[in-house]
């Protein structure tokens, strides 16, 4: 079992900045990979970064180049630095922890946080 928690979401101004974190209640070494969803109102909730064990990462398109994952494998702590944010970037950010366990008889197992608000205005 596996526990995620998020903080540093918050109010800020379209080309603002914010940095996001969640950290784990296990070391970070034995999950698979780390990411980062959003959800806004009426939407559905979408993959924005996500960071793998073996160190590959990936952005949605409507993120790249302004928002960075990254992680601090000392600290069980995975971040998401957002910068040149826009009004539709508004949406609760979700940390997710996915963990697959060896074979045989692997399964997956998601982890997921309760959720951090970020608010851009215009």
């Amino acid at each position: 079992q596996v526990q995620v928690e998020e903080s540093g979401g918050g109010l800020v101004q379209a080309g603002g900045s914010l940095r996001l974190s969640c950290a784990a209640s296990a070391s970070i070494f034995s999950i698979n990979a780390m990411a980062w969803f959003r959800q806004a109102p009426g939407k559905q909730r979408e993959l924005v970064a996500v960071s793998t064990s073996g160190g590959s990462t990936n952005y949605a398109d409507s993120v790249k180049g302004r928002f960075t994952i990254s992680r601090d494998n000392a600290k069980n702590t995975v971040y998401l630095q957002m910068n040149s944010l826009k009004p539709e970037d508004t949406a609760v950010y979700y940390c997710n922890a996915i963990y697959i366990s060896p074979p045989p008889g692997s399964a997956r197992y998601d982890y997921w946080g309760q959720g951090t608000q970020v608010t851009v205005s215009s």
